[in-house]
């Protein structure tokens, strides 16, 4: 403590700069003044400037204020050096504690020098603060990647257990007598009224919206209850609790969700909106009897994220341009391909989104509304009303669209319908089940659309899949595995055994990936492949036209973003190889 008041000896960080040859003194100069101007702090100015990196100037720091320097990437911090300080205390002072070592708690700041935050550390954690530097910046990153909610959900379950002992192995297996059912409902009734259950469930949904995942699994098992995240395409183990609070927390989802918690034989489905750390959150709900109880799955659709433009999903220069020319058509259908989780949703938003709605009456149906626009008029599905993807179509025909995104050809009578609306004089988006571009026009002449009528009102197919991206805080270049090297070789026709890969770090759960990107394949509709088409020739056939054609297939697209070290060899074998 002492060392950190005596400062009257120690140089400015930016004459420590400048003697080290790390700037120069005219751009010492210019940054001074830029951060006088802003308010910031000089050694800032120079990172964003780009004149230093962000661990040159932790180095810097380290060594002007004689304090040590901490890699959080790789830093096993201590679950009990969190607790000694709350997360929003760690939020609002940008500070997260590491290790406690006696009546000494090390903990990450920004600023080791201001004695102001260090006393109020001491004061909240009741130890003697140590601050450290973080080599590569990224404390926010470290609290949200550690700041688990793990220990809180089972000392809510704990009370919940306490509250209802008997509750719980009267519901554990799912094969409850029908004898007790009446008295079942009303155990659940009561438990959903609790306050443990209610927070238990908040719990859940919050780390699943803090951990970025998109969908929250609950399992019965045999003997335990298993929650599971699925994030970035990937389900990850979160907690296993009794199978004791199985009924509470299911009976107090469906009440959210508008659901007869009475009922579990038969599958139901039900929406859930709330508000979770200031972010408006929608859950699509659903349910099944299995073996063992109720399985329940949410999927979350964050309202407050901002929809992407097609430049942000990952379409390619050459194919950006295409889709752009494409969504500038008076006329025609372009349909978007790929499995169900593959993003097809929003890169139709994307699409919408590079539209003008103030020239244009751009309509939508969808099933459900997943993000809702302004200046767009948006129709629900409802089938209880008699309003299907087709009688919508019909429906919005009726209302003078320019723009129609339907969200899914599912049948005949919708594929006929979204073809003739095309050919009428409008542009329509759509998806479509197919694994490529070339098989979304096959499969909507399955559905029984004639081929003239494909060939008239088709412009451009799309297919894409998601794979996940390197973890920016722990890339490496590394050696793969020879069948990597091998795919990568037959696909791109060069020989490279060295990719960047994340060795796995705390930002991103040890994973090496983090956040995810999409890989594309664009068919504009020539010429020649309107007249295979029309002559029915085979699927091989229409592809080979298309390479002709220029067309970059998904595998290249993925393979070109591994060169890139956007994503890697494994990723791309394992979402797009599987395919073709």
């Amino acid at each position: 403590m002492v060392a950190l008041v005596q400062r009257g000896a120690r140089k400015p960080i930016g004459e420590i700069l400048v003697e080290g040859a790390f700037v120069k003194q005219t751009e010492l100069q210019t940054a001074l003044q830029e951060a006088r101007a802003a308010n910031k702090k000089v050694g800032q100015v120079l990172v964003e400037k780009g004149l230093i990196t962000p661990e040159t100037l932790a180095t810097v720091l380290s060594f002007q204020m004689n304090v040590p320097i901490v890699d959080l990437k790789q830093f096993k911090i201590q679950p009990e050096a969190l607790e000694k300080i709350p997360e929003d205390v760690a939020r609002r002072y940008n500070a997260i504690p590491l290790a406690i070592d006696g009546d000494t708690l090390t903990v990450a700041v920004e600023e080791p020098h201001n004695l102001e935050l260090t006393d109020m550390l001491t004061s909240v954690s009741r130890m003697r603060v140590k601050p450290v530097i973080p080599l590569h910046g990224g404390i926010r990153e470290a609290i949200s990647a550690n700041y688990r909610m793990t220990a809180k959900l089972k000392d809510e379950i704990a009370q919940v257990m306490t509250q209802h002992p008997a509750g719980g192995p009267a519901v554990a297996g799912g094969v409850t007598p029908t004898a007790s059912r009446g008295a079942e409902t009303v155990l659940q009734a009561e438990a959903v009224s609790q306050a443990p259950v209610v927070k238990a469930v908040d719990t859940i949904i919050a780390q699943a919206v803090k951990d970025r995942a998109s969908d929250i699994h609950i399992e019965p098992q045999e003997d335990s209850l298993r929650i599971r995240y699925r994030v970035d395409g990937i389900l990850h183990d979160m907690v296993s609790l009794p199978m004791g609070v199985h009924s509470a927390l299911i009976s107090r989802l469906k009440v959210l969700a508008s659901m007869n918690i009475a009922e579990r034989r038969r599958p139901q489905d039900g929406q859930i909106t709330m508000r979770v750390a200031n972010r408006d959150i929608d859950l699509r709900v659903a349910t099944i009897e299995t073996l063992y109880g109720e399985m329940m799955v949410l999927r979350i659709l964050d309202k407050s994220m901002n929809l992407l433009q097609l430049a942000q999903t990952g379409v390619r220069d050459q194919q950006l341009d295409v889709m752009k020319r494409v969504l500038r058509s008076a006329y025609g259908m372009v349909m978007i391909s790929g499995p169900t989780g593959a993003g097809k949703t929003t890169t139709l938003y994307a699409c919408v989104n590079e539209l003008d709605p103030n020239v244009s009456n751009i309509m939508t149906i969808e099933d459900p509304i997943e993000y809702r626009f302004k200046k767009i008029n948006q129709v629900q599905v409802n089938t209880q009303a008699d309003i299907t993807f087709a009688k919508g179509l019909r429906a919005t025909l009726r209302l003078d669209p320019d723009i129609i995104l339907v969200g899914e050809i599912r049948d005949s009578e919708t594929a006929r319908v979204a073809v003739q609306a095309a050919l009428t004089g409008h542009l329509v988006l759509t998806s479509i089940h197919a694994n490529d571009a070339v098989g979304a026009l096959v499969r909507i002449m399955d559905l029984g659309v004639e081929p003239f009528l494909v060939t008239s009102g088709v412009v451009a197919t799309m297919s894409q899949r998601l794979v996940r991206k390197v973890c920016p805080y722990c890339k490496a270049v590394r050696t793969v595995s020879p069948d990597e090297a091998l795919a990568y070789q037959q696909e791109m026709g060069e020989v490279r055994t060295d990719f960047t890969y994340g060795r796995g770090c705390n930002f991103c759960s040890q994973t090496g990936y983090m956040g995810r990107v999409g890989v594309f394949e664009v068919l504009p509709i020539s010429e020649q492949i309107r007249q295979l088409v029309a002559r029915g020739a085979p699927a091989g056939e229409i592809r080979a036209q298309a390479l002709r054609d220029g067309m970059i297939t998904m595998r290249r697209d993925g393979m070109l973003k591994a060169r890139d070290g956007i994503t890697t060899p494994s990723e791309v074998l394992r979402n797009v190889f599987a395919i073709s």
